[in-house]
This record gives structure tokens, sequence and C-alpha cells, in this order.
């Protein structure tokens, strides 16, 4: 026999601090009591108040959600409640579709009867004995056949009606009704259904739909409360309680974390700023390429400063409705000061905030809701004073496009750059990105570092990601220095592909690669070859890998033309080898084309043009599209210096390669060999010595050149 199952302790008002927690607790110790007695289920069944725990810790575990003080009542989430579809709603649609049907039926009721005429048909049908009833008011007849009779035009009926023309003889008709038995009735006619059930029957339903409408309404709230909804804040609100992100969590940009640690501090103790005077940034602008960590940052400064943090994208502000982006904005604010002290992070800032005379005046195209939206925030930053506690952080990774209305003193004044880690930086951000995955002994996380120049956090943590689903897919045990290497080879260039290749392709790209190679290992001021191969990977053929030993901030124009003959060796290959070249060098030539450009427009290398800027940093300028901000006798200046300078690279190019011929044979007879070497494999094949300043060591991915 089954245990008994023990029942809960009572619960008393007395017990409880609150009527609506009382009310609660009565209703889970029913529920409770409930199950007991139906399933008979040996074991106790879990308690109301283990219910009433689980469901509390359930709801404050929620991300955004801020958990209430033990006894206070549950408050309003500020949302309409849920519309359910239940059995009983479709009942109700079931009733409105058969009630239409009915008033329709009825409708068409009276219209069943067929117009016969009064002679000759319907004495006929008299005389023949035909007709078995009538009713008559006036000079109008309707009555029944004894069966189905047919009129022209009309279906077989037993239903009829006519009229009495007033010259006819009713004394005759009336006895030869009586001669053939006829059913003489003088009630009035049935016209149709009496004026009370026409009226319910045609404004019944509507009325049914009018009302059940207005009780969804009332149920879900008002009209005003509906159109309220969507003016309200789209903000995450995270709580600083349970896993919160410090800096701790943040690696790389150690200037950035330098930088708000001020901020952190006046959120921690204002009253150490306030009493001399001093006053905090109303914003702080974030402003990077995207991957650099800029959001992440703006949580750690939330979680180190232990204060709620308000998160939402500026394009969330803006809708179809007007005035909802602004709206928005107020409802953000109100809740981020009734929480002070907090931040308000927008990322994306750009997407409201771009400047609004941008362009020729008149054609801007500028959106009047979004400047609303952009006046806004404007406003409500203006509404800040010293001992409010909240702060502002955007986000932008196009800080020149922005209002210079948002950058003044007192609203984002405080402008800060998260760059592209160092190399010491993506070493930081790889053990971050590491701490929960098993690395084989011979993975150094400083040599993987030193492969990646240019890479950000998103680009390094995709990396240790692709590593760790690569060395899951071969079974290892943990993630080797291999699973790395081959991950960046599928992030750079994609997955290898099985390309059948004729042999004189595979010879082609060979001397192609090779010619890349021969170039830079020969060319003072060009980067170290790391890596050589001609599988297939991507959209290429084949992949030449150069980099830097060190990450580079600025370059010489000796080495930005080396830039640009390492790129011409392939293309100079082929038409050394072959005497014709191909399209497999087109990323070549539009890769530098754009160097010599940037040299000849940005950056002052050319004499003929001078130490002028001619070329937008952004490539649009402040014109309309189409309208160039120089000359034409510039623009074609320009074209010309960019032709010289890449033809005189071309043919400092083609002579270096034929003096070297036996060089550029022997690395492309290793390539179609082994298909793939790696540096040192590389230098021996083509039988050249590395320069002083090279070292061994891992490829990198600084620069690509394709067939």
């Amino acid at each position: 026999m089954p245990a008994p199952i023990p029942r809960p302790p009572p619960v008393t008002r007395a017990t409880w601090p609150s009527s609506s927690l009382w009310l609660t607790a009565r209703a889970y110790a029913r529920r409770a009591e409930r199950c007991r007695e139906l399933t008979r289920l040996p074991g106790p069944v879990l308690s109301w108040h283990r219910v009433l725990v689980s469901t509390d810790s359930q709801r404050d575990s929620s991300p955004g959600r801020l958990r209430q003080p033990t006894g206070a009542p549950p408050q309003p989430s500020g949302r309409p409640p849920r519309f359910r579809i239940t059995w009983w709603w479709i009942a109700v649609v079931l009733a409105l579709f058969a009630i239409n049907y009915y008033a329709g039926s009825r409708a068409t009721q009276g219209q069943a009867r067929v117009r016969v005429p009064y002679s000759p048909f319907f004495l006929q049908q008299v005389n023949a004995g035909h007709v078995k009833e009538i009713t008559s008011k006036g000079t109008a007849i309707q009555g029944t056949f004894t069966q189905k009779e047919r009129y022209a035009g009309s279906k077989a009926t037993t239903r009829f009606k006519t009229e009495i023309p007033t010259f006819a003889d009713t004394k005759a008709l009336s006895q030869l009704l009586q001669r053939k038995g006829v059913i003489v009735n003088a009630q009035p006619l049935q016209t149709g259904a009496p004026w009370w059930e026409n009226l319910l029957l045609g404004f019944g339903p509507t009325l049914l739909f009018l009302l059940l409408l207005v009780w969804l309404m009332r149920r879900a709230g008002n009209v005003q409360g509906m159109l309220g909804a969507f003016g309200r804040s789209r903000a995450r609100r995270y709580q600083p309680t349970g896993d919160r992100v410090t800096f701790a969590d943040v690696a790389g940009i150690d200037e950035a974390k330098s930088e708000l640690s001020e901020v952190v501090d006046f959120l921690r103790s204002p009253d150490k700023y306030l009493k001399l005077g001093g006053r905090i940034p109303h914003g702080v602008l974030l402003a990077g390429p995207p991957g650099t960590g800029k959001t992440l940052l703006a949580r750690a400064v939330a979680g180190e400063a232990n204060v709620p943090f308000f998160s939402m994208s500026a394009s969330e502000f803006v809708e179809a409705i007007v005035g909802i982006g602004a709206s928005r904005v107020r409802d953000l604010f109100a809740q981020a000061k009734e929480a002070a002290p907090a931040i308000v992070f927008i990322d994306e800032l750009d997407a409201i905030g771009r400047s609004r005379t941008s362009g020729v005046a008149g054609f801007s195209g500028g959106n009047d809701e979004r400047e609303q939206t952009l006046n806004q925030i404007l406003t409500e930053m203006d509404g800040f004073d010293s001992s409010t506690g909240v702060i502002v952080i955007g986000a932008t990774n196009r800080p020149d496009v922005l209002d210079q209305a948002l950058l003044r003193p007192g609203r984002f004044d405080r402008r800060i750059a998260v760059q592209p880690p160092d190399r010491n930086g993506r070493e930081q951000i790889l053990k971050v990105h590491t701490r929960g995955v098993p690395l084989g002994p011979d993975v150094d996380l400083g040599r993987i570092a030193a492969t990646t120049p240019g890479m950000v956090g998103a680009d390094l943590a995709n990396l240790v990601n692709e590593a760790a689903l690569l060395a899951a897919r071969r079974n290892h045990d943990v993630v080797t220095e291999a699973d790395f290497t081959d991950a960046l080879e599928r992030i750079v260039l994609g997955a290898e592909r099985q390309v059948m290749m004729s042999k004189e392709d595979r010879r082609r790209t060979a001397y192609h690669e090779g010619g890349h190679a021969i170039v830079g290992m020969l060319t003072e001021g060009a980067d170290p070859v790391r890596k050589i191969s001609i599988i297939p990977r991507g959209l290429s053929l084949g992949v030449t890998f150069s980099a830097p030993e060190a990450d580079r901030y600025s370059y010489e124009q000796r080495e930005l033309e080396a830039k640009i003959k390492v790129a011409l060796g392939g293309r100079s290959a082929e038409e050394i080898v072959f005497e014709e070249p191909t399209t497999g060098a087109e990323s070549d030539i539009q890769q530098l084309t754009e160097i010599a450009r940037q040299m000849v427009g940005r950056w002052g290398m050319s004499t003929k043009i001078g130490p002028v800027a001619v070329t937008p940093v952004d490539g649009r300028g402040p014109f309309l599209p189409g309208v160039a901000e120089v000359s034409q006798h510039t623009q074609e200046l320009i074209d010309d210096e960019v032709r010289r300078i890449v033809e005189a690279a071309h043919a400092e190019v083609v002579t270096l390669l034929k003096g070297n011929r036996d060089k550029l044979d022997s690395l492309a007879a290793a390539l179609l060999e082994h298909e793939t070497l790696d540096e040192d494999e590389a230098y021996a094949a083509a039988h050249v010595a590395k320069r002083l300043e090279e070292t061994p060591g891992e490829y990198a991915t600084a620069a690509r050149k394709a067939v």
C-alpha cells in the first residue's frame, strides 16, 4: 500500500505580508491539494511553497527582468495580456456564421413562390383540379398546387402567386373553387418574417460583432493604450546580478578601458566629483571598426559600476508611425532616470544621428522622423544635471557622419577610439576566448596572435570557435595548433574545393603564384612570403600569403611601390612564360590600382599633384553623386600619374623575373609537386636566402594574391 501523501501546512493570511501574495498562495495550495487527491502517486507531491519558490526563481532569472523584493506585491508588466484562441472563441465564430446563414435563408424565403398569369394558367390548373389551397387578400392570391407544376422559364414548384384582374368575375371564380374542392383562406398574405425578426436578423450579427470587438479592446487595453504600446521603449535592461560582464572579460583595448575607468568611478562614488564642482561627461562615444568590442565595453562599464544597463539599437527607435521614435526616446530616458544611477547604451548611433546638413541643400534626402528622434535625444541629454546619474554611451563605426550637435560639449563630449588590437592585445583576447577550450600542448597563443594582424575581437572569437569545431570533426580530445592553422585558412579563403584542373591550368597557376612569391622575396620593402598554395579555395585557384614581422601603422613610399610590384608578379610571370596574360590577375589589378590611386590622391606621393588631397577619404565627397570636387584637368592628371606608377612597376617586375627565371622555374616545379609550401620550403625551393629581418614563423593574412 503506498505511503500517504503528506498535506501541506495550512495557509493563513497572517503569514503573508500582502493580500495579493496571500491569494496567490491559497491558489497554489488548492492546486497542490487537488493534484494530491487525483493522482494518488506514491511519494510526496511538490508542496505549494516549493511551487512558489520555483516560479519566483524562473521569473527573476529571465534576462532584463527586475527582481521583486520579498513580500512586495507583483508589479504590472506594462504589456497587454495575450489573446488565446480557445474552443469558446471557435464556437462564437461558428455561431455568427450560422446566424448569418439563417438570416439569409429567411430573407430569401418569401421569394420562393413562382408568379403565374391568372388566365389561362391559373384557371386551367383550377379546372384540372391541380390547386390544393389558396390564400387571398384583395386581388392578390397565393397558394399551392397538388403537385409540382412548371411555368415557362421557372423551376417546377408547388408554390405560386397571381393577381386577379379587377374586371374578372369573382363570383364565378368562387363557384369554380367550391366545385373543385379548393381550400380558400382569407388570411393576410405571408410576405416575410415579422418586423422585429427582420430587425434582429439584420442588425443582430453586426451588434454582436461590435460587442465582441469592444470586449476584446477592453481586455487588451483601450485604443490609446494599444497605440501607446508602440511608443514604449524596446530597450533591453540588464541587471547587475548573476554573470555580469566586467573589465576582466574585455581584453586588447586597454586604452579604451582606462578612458572609461573615470566613468565607472563616478557611478560608484559621485560625491567625490560633485563636492569639487566636477561634472562627469553626459555622453561617451565609442568609435571604431565593427567587431572591436564597443558593445562589450559598454556592458563592462555597467558591470564594473554595478548599475542597471539599458541597451537599444538606434534603428529600433524609428517606425512607420510618425512620432514613435521621439516617444520611445522619452520612455527610455524616463526608465533610466527612475533606475539612476544607470547607463543607456545606443548601438549603431549613426542610424539616427547622421548630420542634418550633409549634402546640397534640398537634396540631402533628410528623414523627418529620424530628425525628430535625433532632436528628442538632444533634448533629453540637455535635461541632465550633475546629480542625475545617467550616462549615455553611444557606439558607431562612422563617427564622421554624425551630426555636430551630438558631439558638442554637454552631450557626447568624450570620444574614445576603439582601434583593432595589436599583437599583445590579440594574445590577451585569445586567452579570454579560450578559457573554456581545452588546448593542446603545441598551441602557442602568442604565435597565433602574430599570424593574425588586423583581426579584431569578433574575428578572433570566430577563429577559436572554428578551430574547436574542426577539432570536434576530427575527433580530437584537445584543440591543436594544426586546428587553428586550418581554421584560419578556412576563414580567410574558404573551404578547399575539389576541382579537377588540367595540367596546363595547374602549371599556369603555379607560375602565377611563383611570380608573386619571387617578387616578394627579391624586392626591398616587400613583406616576407609566409605560404604558397595552388589548391583551389573559395573563388581562387591559388594563394600567396605575405605578412610583416610586426603590426604596421604607416608605410613608406617604397613599401607601397613594393606592394604594387608583388601584385604585378603573377601577371608578369604569365607574360614571360606563356607570352600572354589571363583573367586570373583581376583581383591583383584591382588591388594595385587602388594603392596607386591612394598614393596620388590622398598621400601626396606624386610630384605632379603634390601634397594635395584630391580624393575623398570615404570615396563619396560632399557633393551629389557624379559631381566631382576637382577639375577635369586634375582628374586626368590623377589618371596619368596612376598609370605612370603602375607601368614603371610593371617594367621593373618583368626585368626582375627575366633575370631570375631559374628561381621562378624551380619554385613552380616545387609547387606542382607539393601543391603547398610553407615559408622555409618556399625560400628553399626558390634558392633565395631570407633577409636579415625575416625570421621563421607562421603565415598571416595581411596580403592575399589569388588567381
